[in-house]
């Protein structure tokens, strides 16, 4: 696969413009994305400032004082980012609305992470989700394998997609080279998330989701002005065929698809089959939202469960908006744009962005620059970096929690609170440089179709996952050695279905691929029911097979305990704070010597206390335990969210039939 694959032709500035040559160099815009990033970054400090960053609970956790509407306002930040501006709207003008399905389909988890599983995270009292599994199972062969995995998929699907399909936009709008234009943008990214914390980046996430919501609206408008409504779209994009067609290419690889209005598409023929989309996603949904490190932390972040509950209900109206927002621009964009967006003939589509593949992935920045008027082509940039910022710091945020509190405190037993915290920072400067060397391979996988390729990655990695983490909480039977056991044949299933892909290649309409159809021949929505279901037999199996877990462990840990007032017997001690135990029962009270001014300057830039904490006697200990354990509700606000939960539900179900 060549660099010119995908929109980043080293000739593309010459060859390309249908743009008209137009890009973001007048003041108007030019001025909007300086006060953008000048925004953006005075509420970065203003939240270093203004939070507790001192310890690993401030600066991993915000102190679990968080409200509602940034917890709902971040939650849906960190999962938007541009990979789904650029791959929804693309597949969108592709293939029709069933891809904004995989959106709605949140409505529902986002109920079940609020209600089900997050109560059982707090009561735990955990911080990552591998530290749960380790106090639910024991051992540490479970909480390394996931937290390895989670910064996996981390750098496969998350952090290379996000900046391989913000740098689309980029280059599109600036003309920038991709690597440069990436560069910069983590190093605003990586400023702030480094010295803030999670406090810093929920902050600035609400004000970018803020940002977010109001450019595509804007965008939005422009886009159903141009086409003449929703009725004029429905009428127009069924007539959207490129005028420059291959002889021999089959018609169904060029018109628009008999099904593009309807989400519910045919369970054999279809591209995205009904059950695949009701159940499959579900497993993926599950995964994503209950399970992942990066939304758990925010809800953790919360100052109480009522307040967890009602910023999920927030994050479920939110996501409503991306087929308004994302799916119907896109296939406006394609009726528009028709040669562009929907070539089929290599040289056309080269010609056009270059890559032979197709167009369709430049979908809404075409819109963006064509559309808008100056100024709020600048607002709309400034739309896009702050997805693929908010995305990001959620991420590195998040990957660095991964590392410190589960890799990092296994290497140093003995490591210092502070030691932690610059440990967690180092990493996720590591982290940002393997994710730009991965950007080529994102280039070359699953046919340019990137919206695909992080899903399919999903597909066959995930449900062992899911399953694990729905049998730890809901079967108090299972224990480590089938949780484990059914991980790896789990994962095994799952390798063998995404090595045969990166072998054979996914093919496309015009070529399709030669692997075996006993392996490749089952679409990766139902092939993650068919794992899902298969990782949940292995850990039953195995775990009815092998010793039980005494309750006496389990209690506060799995939903039929979770009621349990007794004291827990932990399976094993946290090892960090044991070691830190040990080793501060040893240590001599020494003078403290007043620190210089550039180590008060770097203290205070990084987040450092210069005295150390207090030490808390063993009830202060116990009192703050209680505290960050507990899960009670005012009753008032209690009904008020299962309310609200249940109109979001009947929401959630008008809107699948209005568009099913």
């Amino acid at each position: 696969m060549t660099w010119d694959y995908f929109g980043f032709s080293s000739l593309r500035s010459q060859q390309d413009n249908d743009t008209g040559g137009v890009a973001i160099n007048n003041p108007a815009d030019i001025s909007v994305i300086v006060v953008y990033f000048v925004v953006v970054l005075a509420v970065g400090i203003w939240a270093m400032l203004s939070t507790s960053r001192g310890t690993v609970g401030g600066f991993f956790l915000a102190g679990r004082s968080m409200v509602w509407w940034p917890i709902g306002a971040s939650l849906f930040a960190s999962n938007i980012g541009s990979g789904h501006f650029v791959g929804i709207a693309g597949t969108g003008a592709a293939a029709g609305i069933a891809i904004g399905g995989f959106e709605w389909n949140a409505l529902v988890i986002v109920i079940v992470l609020g209600w089900l599983f997050v109560p059982i995270y707090i009561k735990a009292g955990v911080v990552t989700m591998p530290e749960y599994l380790r106090k639910r199972f024991g051992g540490q062969r479970i909480r390394i394998y996931l937290s390895v995995l989670s910064l996996v998929l981390y750098v496969f699907t998350k952090i290379s997609a996000d900046m391989f399909a913000g740098a689309i936009f980029i280059n599109q709008a600036l003309g920038l080279d991709i690597y440069v234009a990436v560069v910069l943008l983590l190093l605003i990214t990586a400023l702030y998330t480094v010295t803030g914390g999670l406090a810093a980046v929920i902050y600035t996430d609400t004000l970018q989701t803020v940002i977010m919501v109001v450019g595509s609206f804007i965008l939005m408008g422009f886009s159903f002005n141009k086409v003449g409504g929703y009725e004029q779209l429905q009428t127009k994009y069924m007539e959207a065929i490129p005028s420059v067609i291959p002889q021999n290419l089959s018609e169904a690889c060029y018109t628009p698809r008999p099904d593009s209005f309807h989400i519910f598409r045919d369970a054999v023929t279809g591209d995205l089959p009904w059950p695949g989309l009701v159940f499959g996603l579900s497993i993926q949904a599950g995964w994503y939202w209950c399970t992942d490190q990066v939304i758990v932390q925010r809800c953790l972040s919360a100052k109480s469960l009522s307040h967890v509950k009602a910023g999920c209900i927030l994050c479920g109206y939110l996501k409503l908006l991306p087929m308004f927002l994302m799916v119907f621009p896109g296939m406006i964009s394609r009726v528009l744009y028709t040669d562009i967006i929907a070539c089929v003939d290599p040289d056309q589509c080269v010609k056009h962005c270059g890559a032979r593949v197709g167009c369709s992935n430049i979908a809404y920045p075409k819109l963006v620059v064509d559309l808008m008027p100056n100024g709020l082509r600048g607002l709309m940039l400034s739309v896009m970096l702050a997805s693929l910022m908010s995305s990001l710091t959620s991420i590195f945020n998040s990957a660095s929690t991964l590392f410190t509190m589960d890799i990092y405190t296994k290497i140093r037993r003995r490591a210092s609170e502070k030691e932690l915290m610059i440990a967690g920072r180092v990493f996720m400067l590591f982290l940002i440089g393997v994710s730009i060397a991965w950007i080529p391979i994102v280039q070359s996988a699953q046919s340019g179709k990137l919206f695909d390729y992080i899903q399919s990655i999903t597909s066959y990695l995930a449900p062992p996952i899911a399953a694990v983490f729905t049998l730890a909480i809901f079967c108090k039977r299972v224990n480590e050695p089938g949780a484990f056991y059914g991980l790896m044949l789990g994962l095994g299933v799952g390798l063998s279905r995404m090595i045969a892909e990166f072998v054979y290649g996914t093919g496309s309409c015009a070529s399709p691929s030669n692997c075996p159809t006993v392996i490749c021949g089952v679409h990766y929505l139902y092939f993650s029911i068919i794992l899902f279901t298969l990782s949940c037999l292995f850990v039953l199996c195995i775990s009815l097979m092998t010793k039980p877990i005494p309750d006496q462990n389990l209690y506060r840990l799995c939903w039929s305990l979770r009621n349990n007032t007794e004291k827990r017997i932990d399976l094993e001690a946290d090892d960090w704070t044991a070691e830190q135990n040990d080793s501060s029962s040893m240590e001599l009270e020494e003078p403290a010597e007043e620190p210089g001014c550039c180590k008060k300057a770097y203290n205070w830039f990084c987040g450092f206390e210069d005295q150390k904490a207090p030490k808390l006697s063993a009830e202060e200990q116990e009192e703050l335990q209680k505290k960050l354990t507990d899960t009670s509700e005012v009753p008032l606000w209690r009904n008020v969210v299962n309310v609200n939960a249940i109109i979001l539900l009947c929401v959630c179900v008008f809107f699948h039939g209005f568009y099913g």
